[in-house]
């Protein structure tokens, strides 16, 4: 599948129904008066969050949605039906954007989520509407409003507790192959991954946690090199970060301080985000174990926290690695609860 997570569509909401022009003809009912009837609203353009969908693929090739117009008001008082509203499925995730003013019109993160982007015309009022005593047969009515247009845009940020970022080739695909069952490409070779890959990573207890493989970061991400802020946006979401860097690289130091700098640069509060350091492809390396320390020395001083020595590959470490992050997101989950309860023992 296809993975696209940026997508401009046109919205058009259903055109309200007009107004009718009638009067009462029945027998026996002399002076009957006017009776038509108000037109139908048109339908509405109506966005819903679904966990079914991970991709903005239906949007690639189809950018024109428009909902149905409401039908012309008919006699004897009757309303014409209003125009059916056009349901629009969008992955969770999902932040949809005003493409002519730049405003954010809605966030869709939990699935079964609403966002009405365009609304339907009002339908016309019929010419019983316009009965008054020195009007007793009154010949107009109003036609039906447009409906609401706008040009939109769609932006998917991944829903993933777990980032995994790193400069290319750090590992990052290979360490979500082997905590996860997602396959994504790899090779010996920069930019192997050019989309981000989610996999599901079971807790001791059972559960699952979302991890997502950020592809490779470059200096000058935040500015877009490298794709970079098609690579950055999906980091936004994350609860967590897990940085990998390469222990078989020419400077390990200057890696973690080219994402570190790319992060702040970015905004958003990326660089404040928890984040759990980690040297990767320890079995390759050729130098000694002291060249090893010493990395990870600076690196512990440069984070302020500790530094974990993991081989993807070879799959060493993993257990310490997982037992450190899972208890990291207990933490978080402890903390977030009690922002989250109301104060007691206030009296107002």
């Amino acid at each position: 599948m296809q993975f696209i997570d940026q997508a401009d569509i046109q919205v058009r909401a259903g055109k309200g129904g007009d107004g009718m022009v009638a009067f009462r003809r029945e027998k026996y009912v002399p002076a009957g008066g006017p009776s038509g009837g108000n037109g139908g609203r048109g339908g509405s353009v109506i966005l819903v969050a679904t966990a079914n969908l991970q991709t903005l693929l239906d949007f690639r090739y189809n950018h024109l949605f428009k909902a149905k117009d409401g039908e012309r008001g008919g006699p004897n008082n009757c309303t014409g039906a209003s125009g059916e509203d056009l349901i629009i499925e969008v992955p969770c995730g999902t932040v949809v954007y005003d493409a002519e003013a730049e405003t954010i019109l809605g966030d869709l993160v939990t699935p079964g989520q609403v966002l009405c982007v365009a609304e339907g015309g009002k339908g016309g009022l019929g010419n019983k509407h316009f009965l008054s005593n020195r009007n007793r047969a009154p010949e107009h009515a109003l036609p039906g409003l447009p409906g609401e247009e706008h040009l939109l845009r769609l932006e998917l940020k991944l829903l993933a507790e777990v980032g995994i970022i790193g400069l290319p080739n750090a590992g990052k695909s290979t360490l979500i192959s082997v905590l996860s069952a997602a396959r994504p490409k790899i090779a010996d070779y920069p930019f192997t991954t050019l989309v981000p890959n989610l996999g599901v990573v079971r807790k001791p207890t059972g559960d699952g946690t979302v991890f997502a493989d950020i592809p490779g970061l470059i200096e000058g991400a935040h500015a877009g090199a490298g794709l970079g802020h098609d690579f950055l946006r999906h980091i936004e979401r994350t609860r967590l970060l897990l940085h990998l860097v390469d222990a078989t690289g020419e400077d390990p130091i200057g890696a973690y301080q080219t994402i570190r700098q790319e992060l702040l640069a970015y905004g958003r509060g990326l660089a404040d985000r928890p984040q759990i350091l980690v040297l990767n492809k320890i079995d390759a390396l050729d130098r000694d174990a002291g060249f090893l320390d010493e990395i990870g020395t600076q690196l512990t001083d440069l984070s302020g926290g500790p530094v974990f020595q993991i081989s993807a590959v070879a799959q060493m470490g993993l257990e310490p690695l997982l037992q450190a992050l899972w208890l990291k997101l207990e933490q978080m989950d402890l903390l977030e609860a009690s922002w989250k309860e109301p104060l007691s023992g206030v009296t107002g």
